[in-house]
């Protein structure tokens, strides 16, 4: 696991010296950010150089546009997997207003403070500084006066199409979580507390586990879906309700309630990993509660046969 450093007061830039660094928010830390993470150990390897993954506290997202903001995952798991990722460091820039508005060259000046790294690996369309004005280009002639290699990276999937967030966020907004997974070499996840919900779920023979998830990382759309659950490291099958429940709109809210195949215990005030694997069916509203009773127990026979 990479040290992770968090440029400050204290922070030496002299650190950047020989390194190859690549660079971006790295929001899902998915299969085109790990192709370009491959790329810059490559080059250190080459270079003799120490490999490093410089990105920043939060999204920028969550100063511009964090109404509307939807993250793959919060910033504590990103910078975690991006350390698991085999880089040999994780530098992290914090991300303010005042150094969102700084012009292109001052932020460049600002984030490497005189020591540039060997080589920056970035994205094609990499933007950076006041308004996104910076482009590779920019990027390119700094890097020639610098001594820095700049390698930008097309980052495309097998289908030709590129591999970003949005894209990802799209997906999961449609239910599309096979292919999301996929883009993302990994089954997407949400980790949320447990705590109280309606409890009609107990009455009807499957109780569910209520998970508290922020807004910014609600990405999966509306639906039911099969899944492991993780609680105190033992992994269980479970299926898994995301959105409103229908038949209880009257009295429920937007949440993520997780059945776990046999699970005996208390979960309230515990956190629960819940990694999404295939959707099942959509949200819907049923005539009676037996008929309800009924396609869940369906479902959970389905993630009890399946996964």
């Amino acid at each position: 696991m990479a040290e992770i450093y968090e440029v400050g007061e204290g922070f030496d830039h002299a650190f950047f010296e020989g390194t190859s660094c690549a660079f971006g928010v790295f929001d899902g830390v998915h299969a085109g950010h790990r192709y370009l993470l491959s790329q810059a150990r490559d080059t250190a390897r080459r270079a003799g150089g120490a490999s490093v993954a410089l990105t920043f506290d939060i999204d920028p997202d969550e100063v511009f546009h964090p109404d509307r903001l939807k993250k793959l995952m919060t910033n504590e798991e990103r910078l975690a997997m991006l350390a698991s990722t085999g880089v040999d460091a994780v530098v992290v820039l914090p991300f303010t207003h005042a150094f969102a508005a700084l012009s292109p060259q001052r932020f460049l000046e600002a984030t490497f403070d005189g020591t540039a790294p060997a080589y920056l690996h970035v994205g094609y369309d990499f933007k950076f500084g006041a308004r996104a004005a910076g482009t590779v280009r920019e990027l390119e002639a700094w890097g020639a006066v610098a001594g820095t290699h700049v390698v930008p990276h097309d980052l495309k999937g097998a289908d030709g199409a590129p591999i970003t967030a949005t894209r990802i966020r799209l997906l999961l907004a449609d239910g599309d979580i096979e292919e999301a997974n996929r883009l993302l070499e990994r089954p997407y996840f949400v980790t949320g507390t447990v705590e109280p919900g309606r409890g009609e779920g107990a009455d009807m023979g499957f109780r569910t586990a209520n998970l508290a998830v922020r807004d910014q990382l609600r990405a999966l759309g509306d639906g039911v879906y099969a899944a492991f659950a993780t609680v105190d490291g033992a992994r269980y099958k479970a299926a898994v309700n995301v959105g409103v429940a229908a038949t209880f709109a009257d009295r429920a809210t937007a949440t993520c309630e997780v059945h776990l195949l046999d699970f005996d215990g208390d979960l309230y005030g515990r956190p629960v990993k819940v990694e999404f694997l295939h959707w099942l069916r959509p949200m819907r509203k049923f005539d009676d509660v037996a008929e309800l009773i009924a396609t869940v127990k369906g479902n959970i026979q389905w993630v009890r046969d399946n996964l």
